[in-house]
């Protein structure tokens, strides 16, 4: 995250985006074609990990004669380094300066040529595998600038140089020239330069929605099974409970491991709901069943069974409205641990990677090892909005059951 510079030691390269609207104001026509001088300020104690240039599109028929690009850097210390000669472009081009070893090989060379050091084949090699070119382009002239790059902070100027064959065209329409900071935005980035604060922004709806799903349909299939289990008694009651109990000896987390492997490994998020209601209703269902024990031997039951009503109208009129104060606070009650349960489902590999929710985040995090290597912003904003909603809920749930339970509220 970018606010981390304010508490660092070392300031980080905030990401840079120049669009083609930016680039045409920097565009300047040539014989041979154009260039665009893009002016970059370093203030940064750490420069740019990388510079991307992103589609530039060029038109060519014939394979042999295409248009062709120059990238140099002009530094604030007066040095004017060519970091990429010729580079043919074919259709929409995507170039990282950063990842190019023709960039690595042009740094190197720069590096011998202004101080003089010698370098053995063995060390060249590694050196072209290994080099941040782009700490070195942005660092002061020094004999171990290779291995220990002090950044040099300026003015800086990136010269994009396009050489057009006569009846060639290319096209800057949709190109932006990226500086991929080292630092983004409030909460960062993951691996594939994703927008955290992004992904836990959308994820907030998908967690919820799934969280709220489950609560509702769980609560209000265990308060209808309760209640009839009550009302009927007898046998149909006794044959209700066992299932009831069977229901609940089923040990949920290894069905649902075992039921997202038979689908492949994913289970989609309609499907993640379905089985989490599907174990989620029995504990409601045994408390409901009790409560309606004790509204059943009410006055107004009876008299309405004496009147003549049926089964459903008692049910559905008489008895789940006594139970609705418990049923709207176990809804609350319940969402953090129907939001914890598909996190855990997505944290372990299960869930449906084409939608982003918070355990997706945190199974994409434990696969890049962020934890082992330090990415703290990557785990703990999604681990804590996860906290932060079961804490929210719960405390909604007992407010809710202080206002709507008659017993438990205060004078």
């Amino acid at each position: 995250p970018k606010w981390v510079n304010a508490f660092s030691s070392q300031t980080l390269a905030v990401h840079e985006i120049f669009t083609s609207d930016q680039l045409k104001q920097y565009m300047v026509k040539t014989d041979e074609g154009f260039k665009i001088e893009i002016p970059y300020k370093n203030i940064y104690d750490v420069p740019p990990q990388d510079i991307v240039i992103k589609n530039i599109t060029g038109t060519s028929p014939n394979p042999r004669r295409t248009p062709k690009m120059d990238v140099i850097i002009v530094r604030p210390d007066g040095e004017q380094i060519t970091i990429l000669s010729g580079y043919k472009i074919k259709g929409a081009t995507t170039l990282q300066l950063g990842r190019s070893e023709a960039v690595r090989r042009a740094t190197i060379n720069w590096v011998k040529e202004k101080t003089g050091i010698q370098l053995t084949p063995q060390k060249e090699f590694e050196y072209l595998a290994t080099l941040d070119s782009m700490k070195v382009l942005f660092a002061k002239i020094s004999p171990d600038m290779l291995d220990r790059p002090k950044s040099l902070k300026g003015d800086y100027k990136v010269i994009i140089n396009v050489r057009i064959p006569q009846g060639l065209t290319v096209s800057v329409d949709n190109t932006e020239v990226i500086f991929n900071g080292r630092s983004y935005g409030w909460l960062g980035t993951d691996y594939k330069g994703r927008d955290l604060l992004a992904g836990l922004i959308w994820g907030s709806r998908v967690s919820l929605t799934i969280g709220i799903s489950i609560s509702v349909l769980s609560v209000l299939i265990g308060i209808f099974y309760g209640v009839t289990s009550a009302y009927l008694g007898g046998w149909t009651d006794e044959f209700m409970q066992r299932i009831n109990e069977f229901v609940a000896s089923i040990p949920s987390l290894p069905i649902l491991i075992l039921l997202g492997s038979y689908f492949g490994g994913h289970i989609e998020l309609w499907q993640i709901v379905f089985l989490l209601v599907l174990f989620g209703w029995v504990g409601i269902a045994k408390v409901a069943r009790s409560m309606a024990l004790q509204i059943k031997e009410q006055v107004y039951v009876e008299a309405a069974r004496a009147l003549g009503a049926g089964t459903g109208r008692i049910i559905f009129r008489h008895m789940v409205p006594q139970l609705l104060p418990y049923a709207f606070a176990q809804m609350a009650l319940s969402v953090p641990s129907a939001v914890l349960s598909e996190a855990s489902l997505s944290f372990l590999g299960l869930g449906d990677p084409t939608k982003v929710t918070w355990g997706q985040i945190l199974h994409d995090a434990q696969v890049a090892g962020a934890a082992v290597n330090g990415y703290w912003w990557w785990v703990i904003p999604p681990g804590l909005a996860i906290a932060l909603v079961g804490l929210t809920f719960v405390l909604l749930g007992t407010a809710l059951d202080r206002v709507l339970n008659p017993r438990l509220r205060r004078l």
